[in-house]
């Protein structure tokens, strides 16, 4: 048997041989010690990575866009279904118990509630996955402006070095539904001693995802038949939009929405690297709580807001719209569906009774932005940790039905 001293030596090389391999793994893929680095001292994302990766400014312009305060009708309490019973809670109880930063609530164009917990008006929030539905959004803008054919164009038509790989039939449609074929490993699906090079990890820290994206090979799985949630998607996107626009991802973001939507402060957008300087599309937008929300109005008013069209309001409905019915099988995240949801362009959505549909962007600690033409409301929730019993749609969803 081991004593207790040889068992924690054997613990402690043990650890060090994992963190080695980790160090031998990550260099080989990629000859890269910075991403060798970030995966040993960062591990697990989170809302502080705002500070370890450099950023790529967004202005705002010389004057914002105001939104009116006021307005009653906010439901002091919230039902939602918690470990599998309906549980009725005060609101601002909820906030409080599960790390929830920045809470809004917009209807009618008024602010009818804000309120922000171990943060203020003025920290930046991170957004996490919610980023892809600026990547959507950005996709329908260079739609608009005559730099990218449509949806249906061939990937390889603006990502000519991934042709022959069993993708040359993938159109943008198909990163935008999250059915492309592509390769993709989450790191629940794989041993945790692996978890380091799991495809979560491959789209997230290296320094260069450009070379990332251009490394995607086909899945066994045939283009469009199933839904698969893919970071590679963003990635390819990105090269897209900057390929396509001649612009850097957020100096497009800046020009096409940030300023002409009246944002009231500047934001930022991550890159992988100051050498590289490529926007980290599946996760990297930095912005306040109230900026979000004017994103969120774009689409409630059918892509204009401020005074202008910013998007067309064909694309609104197209992208954010239900797929009735959805032909695909889902490969992951199959829960979405038992609930009524479903994925369009990067948005998730809830079918309501009536024939109408929510949508929202979703993040990782549950960074939402969460738009209900129904009731003419926006809701903006942002936070710091994850607690897997609460579905947040399901509980915003059940605020929209409370609200006048």
């Amino acid at each position: 048997m081991i004593g207790k001293l040889g068992k924690g030596v054997f613990i402690l090389f043990s650890v060090i041989a994992i963190l080695f391999a980790v160090l031998f793994i990550a260099m080989s893929l990629f000859n890269s010690p910075t991403y060798a680095w970030r995966i040993l001292r960062y591990g697990e994302s989170d809302i502080a990575d705002t500070r370890i990766f450099p950023e790529r400014i967004i202005d705002n312009g010389e004057t914002y866009s105001i939104i009116q305060r006021g307005g009653e009708g906010v439901p002091s309490e919230v039902e939602y279904l918690y470990q599998g019973k309906l549980r009725k809670e005060v609101l601002d109880d909820l906030l409080k118990r599960t790390g929830t930063r920045a809470f809004l609530i917009i209807q009618d164009d008024r602010l009818i509630y804000e309120t922000y917990l171990e943060s203020s008006r003025q920290d930046v929030h991170t957004s996490f996955s919610t980023a892809k539905s600026f990547s959507s959004a950005l996709i329908g803008a260079a739609i608009a402006d005559g730099s990218i054919g449509s949806v249906n164009d061939a990937v390889i038509e603006y990502v000519p070095e991934i042709r022959g790989r069993g993708l040359d039939r993938l159109t943008i449609r198909d990163l935008l539904l999250m059915n492309s074929g592509i390769r993709y490993l989450h790191s629940h699906e794989i041993p945790f001693y692996m978890a380091p090079f799991s495809d979560d990890a491959l789209t997230y820290y290296p320094p260069d995802l450009r070379k990332v994206a251009l490394s995607v090979e086909a899945s066994d799985t045939p283009i469009g038949e199933a839904f698969r949630y893919n970071n590679y998607h963003m990635l390819l996107e990105g090269l897209i939009i900057e390929r396509a626009t001649g612009m850097h991802v957020a100096e497009y973001l800046q020009e096409r929405f940030w300023k002409p939507m009246g944002a009231e402060f500047p934001a930022s957008w991550s890159m992988d690297s100051e050498t590289s300087g490529f926007e980290k599309m599946e996760s990297g937008v930095n912005a306040r709580a109230i900026d979000y929300a004017r994103f969120g109005l774009i689409f409630l008013h059918n892509g204009r807001w401020n005074g202008v069209e910013i998007l067309p309001e064909a694309w609104v409905a197209e992208s954010t719209q239900p797929l009735r019915p959805d032909p695909r099988r889902w490969e992951t995240m199959k829960d979405v569906l038992d609930h009524g949801g479903y994925y369009k362009y990067h948005w998730w959505g809830v079918n309501n009774p009536d024939g109408t549909y929510d949508f929202h962007s979703h993040g990782k600690y549950d960074q939402i932005i969460y738009v209900a033409p129904r009731k003419n409301v926006v809701i903006v929730r942002l936070g710091d940790r994850l607690d897997k019993n609460i579905d947040w749609a399901s509980v915003l969803h059940n605020m929209v039905d409370r609200l006048p």
